[in-house]
């Protein structure tokens, strides 16, 4: 037997007992034990804060994105060595790739958003400044920037892989570091994923730590800069979440817990019709997929009461056709439960169903493939019906297994009522090619749930599943389920900054921000800027240009070019008719071109090129024989590492004799490093 070690102040630590043995959920047989006795969680909290922390914050959102890059590509190096351990678990080929490739896949859809959607830099802006007087002598500015505490993650046994990737990817990509504490059930295959997060060396010291076995004091040790991630039972989490130091600090909480999860099949979706079918597909993928241990699984099943029998027909050939036994076989479609003990926990909620649902499909196991019953978790595939809908059980006890219930309704009102009253769920699903149905009911559901799936004939090839978190949209959903949000793309990593408001002068804001601020400085002078490599360019840097006349003329040659024959263009009784002109006017895109022809420099140089446009407005009408210039200011620059240049947007102003601004507009321009111009 193997005693887990744990991962703390960066060195691995053995509990001095025996601890908790830990089986093989098909065979009984011994794997591991678990035990955190004699941690100083104190320390570790120290360690994450005073190490780990700073050594994050040093580095850019681009440069924590390769860390999670790194680390993805780690996992999957190595991921058959991680598959023939989740065996152990109870979970098959399929179940396993959700978890080891789809953790791994979390990491590397992290990286790829954080080089995309974060700056490269160490401050993440909120919207654009504040004007808070009429002489632009002060602005306000909302900014993120990492908490300075430690993430502490406390994950569910069922995905012991992918529940601790999803939590740690927003956090390090925020700069914060994470303290990992896995369900010891399963415990043995998450310490094997962290060792080769370890083992990789990418992450700075600190970064992460791993406890294995209970979480001891480290909870009396929270601060309001630490925060904490939950996954598991409702329960749990109201304990967790009224602990002193949380109430007291005001701890960040964030829980996603088990919640009683609803499909609906639409009310004109009868047998037949493609959505039928597929909808059947799901419940019973939901039922058995990781044997039901999903906190997103599907627990009711509402069908239109016309439709049950023809669905419980359905799915009860479905089931029959659903291979049960060893998960290491390669016809076997699922496995067992976790444990013996999450095994009774599944037979005693059924019971507790028993009182308000009859059973239809299942209850007790025919047959297995390469296993014995009596050794291993089994729980075989059953399927409820609910016999009064009115009753609480059926939307208050969750069988977190391979069980599901088909609830009747008789109105889409109805469904959206007996949704509501599991009390707040994760997701919820819809399957219906009726738009009015679509709307009515996805409306109806989303007060309660934290994600809707909507299923078609079209999407449905596509579709990624009821019980699949992804890592661009949220996670989490309201009341039982936690009420938070994981996930959800770079919402996920804001959950663990702080977003603070910033009151100053411009100069003062362009200095904290990085980006230039309406009023701030501005410096002109030789060389124009363009001719300025990406390393001697400095926000504020500025080009003040000369100017051009307007003409009737060029407004008739560019409508002759671009085919653009508006009649604002060229009617001019027409266009003083419009409340919003005078007269003729040049078009929109031909002040833009007007404009790039008074600032860009027209030889080779440091730009290499113009990749678009943001924030675009037209502002004032331009008349011929108005008279043009601009002003442009090296607004924001964002480097990027070995590329040999780096991205410079430029704040841009086309403004009239009049000093009007008649479009604003920022230029996004590639611009190449010093290094890269001269070599």
């Amino acid at each position: 037997m193997r005693l887990l070690q744990s991962y703390v102040q960066d060195r691995w630590y053995t509990a001095p007992n025996e601890g908790v043995p830990l089986l093989d959920a098909t065979t009984g047989e011994l794997v591991a034990a678990v035990s955190s006795e004699g941690l100083d969680f104190a320390a570790a909290l120290e360690h994450a804060r005073s190490v780990g922390g700073p050594a994050l914050r040093a580095l850019t959102f681009h440069e924590r994105a390769g860390v999670l890059k790194a680390l993805g590509q780690a996992i999957l190096e190595k991921k058959d060595d991680l598959y023939a351990l989740s065996t152990r678990t109870g979970a098959t080929r399929s179940d396993s790739w959700i978890d080891i490739e789809g953790g791994a896949g979390v990491l590397m859809s992290y990286a790829s958003k954080g080089r995309r959607e974060l700056p490269n830099g160490t401050v993440f802006l909120d919207g654009d400044p504040e004007p808070l007087d009429r002489k632009g002598a002060f602005s306000g500015q909302h900014l993120y920037v990492p908490l300075r505490g430690a993430a502490v993650h406390i994950n569910a046994f069922n995905f012991p892989c992918w529940g601790m990737l999803e939590k740690l990817a927003p956090a390090l990509l925020a700069g914060v570091p994470a303290i990992v504490k896995p369900a010891s059930q399963t415990a043995y295959l998450t310490e094997a994923a962290f060792r080769l997060i370890v083992e990789s060396d990418v992450l700075p010291a600190g970064a992460v730590q791993l406890v294995c076995g209970s979480v001891g004091d480290l909870f009396d040790h929270l601060t309001g800069q630490d925060c904490v991630g939950f996954t598991g039972s409702a329960r749990t989490a109201r304990q967790l979440r009224a602990h002193e130091s949380v109430v007291a600090n005001s701890v960040r909480f964030t829980a996603e817990a088990d919640s009683l999860n609803c499909s609906v099949l639409g009310p004109t979706s009868g047998p037949g019709t493609p959505e039928f079918d597929l909808y059947l597909d799901e419940v019973v993928k939901e039922m058995t997929m990781k044997a039901g241990q999903k906190c997103t699984a599907i627990r009711r099943a509402l069908v239109p009461a016309p439709l049950v029998d023809a669905a419980l027909d359905g799915l009860r050939d479905r089931l029959a056709a659903v291979t049960v036994g060893n998960p290491a076989s390669a016809e076997v479609q699922m496995g067992p439960l976790a444990s013996t003990a999450q095994r009774d926990e599944v037979r005693d909620a059924v019971e507790l169903l028993s009182g308000a649902t009859k059973v239809v499909y299942g209850g007790e196991l025919l047959s297995l493939v390469d296993a014995d019953a009596a050794k291993g978790a089994f729980f075989g595939p059953t399927l409820l019906l609910s016999t009064d809908a009115d009753r609480s059980e059926v939307h208050e006890v969750e069988a977190f297994g391979p069980v599901s219930t088909v609830v009747p309704y008789d109105s889409i009102d109805d469904a959206v009522g007996l949704a509501a009253r599991g009390g707040g769920s994760l997701v919820a699903s819809v399957f219906s090619a009726d738009p009015d149905a679509v709307r009515e009911l996805t409306l109806g559901l989303a007060s309660h749930h934290g994600r809707i799936l909507v299923v078609d004939e079209t999407s449905a090839p596509s579709s990624t599943g009821h019980g699949s978190p992804l890592p661009n949209l949220v996670h989490g959903g309201p009341g039982r389920a936690g009420g938070g949000e994981e996930l959800g793309g770079i919402r996920g990593v804001l959950h663990y900054m702080q977003r603070t408001a910033v009151q100053g002068s411009p100069d003062a804001l362009t200095a904290i921000t990085g980006r230039f601020v309406a009023g701030a400085e501005r410096r002109t002078g030789e060389p124009h800027p363009f001719r300025r490599t990406f390393d001697e360019l400095s926000v504020g840097d500025t080009l003040v240009t000369g100017s051009r006349s307007i003409s009737l003329d060029d407004i008739e040659r560019f409508a002759d070019l671009s085919g653009d024959h508006f009649y604002a263009h060229m009617d001019e009784e027409a266009a003083k008719k419009s409340p919003i002109f005078k007269g003729r006017v040049a078009h929109g895109y031909f002040v833009l071109s007007a404009a790039a022809g008074l600032f860009v420099w027209p030889d080779p140089g440091p730009v290499l090129a113009n990749y678009g446009l943001e924030h675009l407005r037209f502002v004032q009408p331009v008349y011929p024989g108005d008279e043009l210039h601009v002003v442009l200011t090296c607004k924001e620059k964002s480097p990027r590492h070995g590329a040999g240049y780096g991205e410079v947007s430029w704040d841009t102003q086309v403004i009239n004799q009049n000093d009007e601004v008649v479009a604003a507009y920022d230029v996004l321009t590639m611009v190449a490093t010093t290094d890269a111009a001269n070599g």
